[in-house]
């Protein structure tokens, strides 16, 4: 399919916040004003028998994560335009799914998973052959398939219809003196030789009740993200009759980027997180933050390198600080949102070789593993209680015309639950999961990687209550 230009003076928000609620709608989120968060792609997956869902073996019998179950080849009929020079969206209909952080046991078989906890399939891809996609630096929609269609319904609303969510006291499942523990462990670890650096995280869960669009909508407006994504599961989706699951992405990082034109791959890797509030030259020179992306950046420019042409992989950026989030004020809260530390890798892809060959050297991220990747992977398994499911994993599409692009599952709130009437994002009687992680080095400080981790969540902050206390 080609896209379309089309007319219209509303924003993605609104156009999210009008969606029928009748019909099924996958997001992938750009926010804020970088010229890296271009496009949000709004999109209705189809039905049943276009969703691709691999689970998670056993541990009897670990397998190996069969990314070749979906499409990663261009037609060339979608291919032409954008070699043309044409600048149309990256996402012309294909796949939009999600890729668990779990997954990685079948990437890494020595990575044993935590066994208890999340029980989410190991990867999801919904087929989306219509879709609105929206150019935020040209102020312009694009209609995939039925978008046009689409546009058209929600124009004619007049407001939106209103929605509520209620989100009960958020705490911390694991609390601060184990998470603290944990640390210590780490650090052992670490002074030992072990490993050189392990991303951490623990788990914040409350009551969840009401429209998971309406708290997405929220988080979105409060976050900005530049990769945020939003995607609801349903029966044919693999989940009992009335059970109803949703996952809501604020990140601001990017996993990966792939030009199937000019194979060129991007991976942008962040370690060092300060409240908004504070200095960014601080964190700029930071020993430790610094310490923790340059691991990070020689693991990344590896699993490039499993895959990229000899001498293709080089490190474009070794450190940028972006600001990401707003300032909002939500029932007397402010939320400045966050500063990152950010770098950035390039490569190319060897001729001969897939996306499924670039997701299989890549995964998962090494920002929320840490160095040496499997046997960070394995402290993680150790100190961690639960599975991690979609956080740390990636979200994102593989368009029709070879593109591709992939998130780090950050910032990322899993709802489940009953269905609580007769529109799609309605939950009652349900719970929402919120992780936060940090990057553990040799010169830690337990406390502050706890007060860290509670500063990743700021945003749900901004719009629900969140507890400290352990």
């Amino acid at each position: 399919m080609i896209p379309e230009p089309i007319d219209s003076d509303l924003v993605p928000r609104a156009v999210f916040d009008r969606w029928p609620s009748s019909r099924p709608v996958a997001a992938l989120w750009s926010g804020g004003t970088s010229p890296r968060a271009r496009w949000t792609i709004l999109a209705e997956p189809a039905q049943r028998q276009a969703v691709r869902t691999i689970d998670q073996p056993d541990e009897r019998s670990p397998g190996h994560a069969d990314f070749s179950a979906l499409p990663f080849h261009t037609p060339a009929s979608i291919a032409a335009p954008a070699a043309r020079g044409i600048d149309v969206p990256p996402f012309v209909g294909g796949w939009i799914g999600l890729i668990t952080y779990d997954l990685g046991r079948d990437l890494e078989p020595s990575a044993r998973v935590a066994p208890g906890g999340q029980t989410w399939p190991g990867m999801t891809f919904l087929r989306c052959d219509t879709a609105l996609a929206y150019d935020h630096q040209r102020k312009q929609w694009w209609s995939v398939g039925g978008g046009r269609e689409i546009l058209s319904q929600i124009s004619r609303t007049v407001g939106s219809t209103p929605r509520s969510f209620h989100v009960g006291p958020v705490l911390s499942r694991t609390g601060r003196e184990r998470f603290l523990a944990s640390v210590e462990r780490v650090l052992e670890y670490i002074r030992a030789g072990d490993v050189y650096q392990v991303n951490l995280a623990h788990n914040l869960g409350g009551s969840f009740s009401g429209s998971s669009r309406a708290l997405f909508s929220a988080l979105a407006a409060a976050a900005e993200p530049w990769y945020g994504a939003y995607l609801e599961l349903q029966p044919e989706h693999g989940l009992a009759v009335e059970e109803r699951r949703a996952v809501l992405c604020v990140s601001p990082e990017s996993f990966l980027e792939f030009d199937p034109h000019t194979r060129a791959v991007l991976t942008r890797p962040m370690k060092g997180t300060r409240p908004g509030h504070g200095s960014a030259e601080e964190l700029r020179a930071a020993p430790k933050d610094n310490a923790e992306l340059a691991m990070i950046v020689d693991l990344m420019r590896n699993d490039l390198g499993r895959v990229c042409s000899f001498g293709s992989v080089r490190v474009s950026d070794p450190r940028l600080i972006e600001r990401h989030g707003s300032t909002t004020w939500v029932g007397g809260t402010s939320n400045v949102g966050v500063l990152q530390a950010v770098a950035e890798i390039e490569g190319t892809l060897r001729p001969g070789l897939s996306l499924a060959d670039l997701l299989t050297a890549t995964l998962p991220g090494g920002s929320v593993t840490g160095a040496p990747k499997v046997r960070a992977m394995q402290i993680i398994s150790e100190l961690e209680p639960v599975a991690r499911g979609p956080y740390c994993g990636s979200i994102g599409f593989i368009s029709d015309s070879g593109h591709a692009a992939f998130n780090i599952a950050i910032r990322t709130a899993l709802i489940q639950g009953r269905r609580g009437g007769s529109t799609l994002d309605e939950i009652e009687s349900g719970t929402l999961s919120y992780s936060v992680g940090a990057g553990m080095v040799a010169d830690s400080d337990p406390e502050s990687e706890w007060r860290e981790t509670l500063d990743k969540a700021s945003v749900l902050r901004s719009v629900t209550r969140i507890i400290d206390r352990a």
